[in-house]
């Protein structure tokens, strides 16, 4: 392991097992038992920064935790993050605050669309998307990527046909992609915007993943497509909780720089009475954004180093298992279908290799016969997997 990587390891690696951790302690109702490796849920075994515990510890000592705004500071801490990393151009005025990415694209949709409209995904992607869509009376549409040899790429001709034929309201685009790791060319979200403007499509574009980039990926928001041309059809989610590990502090953000659909927003929010976010979130998001970086950087490490070692040893034992490049995120997509019958998968992975895996199948039936990995974790934990899905193909 290379010196950097150990000793983020060291310092942050922490144990998770018997702390009500969804991840480690909640897979019995959806995988039987407990007693597996969990390579699943989308968070970590680390520590957030020092600066975000630090800054949680001095706002829980202050006692008082009612009715709070959100500070100035906070606004100017995400703006320059934003702006210095990506050139993503933000203002006050367009951010509205969300418990979670989810809950808010369940809202958008209430919002944007009316029962049994048409809503666009693009398959195999993360499957909340069709559950909200499905949940909320609304028609799903799915365009599959185009799979050339483990690289995806966008359909334009299928999205464009799909959007005319079935009349779509609005597409909800995953980017950086989960689970396929793409981290989107500026051209690719050039063509998909364009399309949409001209059909008249919404667009909510999920970029909670965005500080994730692996390598020499450049991760370009929809909003700053064309110097901004496309804004005022984009709906922007992102958040500090997959970046740092925050996801329990229910923080997430909602920018939405047209102001129609603000005031449509705003509406729905006040009628509902939904939550604008939560104080001790936004209390670890700031203190992130300020202070974060060289933490995040460690962990780009570490997921890079993990995805290394998974791509060599597969390539290395059984070559016709194909590992998707990663571009961003922390997830492994790879392909098993040439090693294992997709319907024997299950037996494979969780009760020969006892581990716990997102199964392709749940993204949409383009993902069938493909697994999804964390690779957010220790190293040990990684060869641990590997070792063991390598000894149960062989056994």
């Amino acid at each position: 392991m290379v010196m950097k990587v150990a000793d983020f390891v060291e310092k942050y690696a922490v144990e998770r097992k018997n702390t009500d951790s969804v991840k480690w302690d909640g897979m019995k109702s959806g995988f039987g038992s407990n007693d597996l490796l969990p390579m699943w849920v989308a968070d970590t075994e680390f520590k957030a920064p020092e600066a975000v515990m630090y800054a949680l510890k001095k706002r829980i000592e202050h006692g008082a935790y009612g009715y709070s705004l959100t500070p100035d500071s906070y606004y100017e801490a995400y703006f320059e993050w934003q702006q210095e990393r990506y050139g993503t151009e933000l203002h006050k005025e367009w951010i509205r605050f969300g418990a979670g990415v989810v809950q808010s694209i369940s809202a958008l949709v209430n919002i944007l669309t009316l029962q049994d409209d048409a809503v666009m995904v693009l398959q195999p992607v993360y499957h909340p998307f069709m559950h909200v869509i499905e949940n909320n009376s609304r028609r799903l549409v799915v365009s599959n990527l185009k799979n050339n040899q483990g690289h995806y790429e966008m359909d334009f001709e299928d999205i464009r046909t799909k959007i005319k034929k079935e009349h779509v309201k609005l597409l909800i685009n995953c980017s950086p992609h989960n689970p396929v790791g793409r981290v989107w060319k500026k051209e690719e979200l050039e063509q998909l915007l364009e399309i949409c403007r001209e059909e008249q499509v919404l667009v909510i574009s999920d970029e909670i993943h965005h500080d994730l980039i692996v390598g020499n990926n450049k991760f370009i928001s929809a909003l700053s497509i064309k110097d901004g041309f496309y804004r005022d059809n984009i709906i922007m989610l992102d958040a500090a909780s997959k970046t740092f590990n925050l996801a329990a502090l229910q923080n997430s953000h909602v920018v939405i720089p047209n102001p129609q659909i603000r005031e449509r927003y705003d509406e729905y929010i006040e009628k509902l009475c939904l939550p604008s976010g939560n104080l001790i979130g936004k209390v670890a998001a700031e203190a992130a954004y300020r202070e974060g970086a060289d933490w995040l950087n460690g962990m780009i490490e570490l997921i890079e180093y993990n995805f290394n070692y998974l791509k060599r040893q597969f390539a290395k034992e059984v070559p016709e298992i194909k590992i998707t490049e990663l571009e961003g995120t922390y997830l492994a997509w790879v392909d098993m279908r040439k090693v294992v019958d997709s319907k024997k998968l299950h037996q494979l992975i969780q009760h020969k290799a006892k581990i716990a895996v997102d199964y392709g199948e749940i993204f949409g039936t383009a993902g069938n016969g493909f697994i999804r990995l964390n690779l957010a974790t220790t190293p040990e934990n990684v060869e641990k997997a590997v070792n063991a899905i390598l000894m149960a193909l062989k056994n």
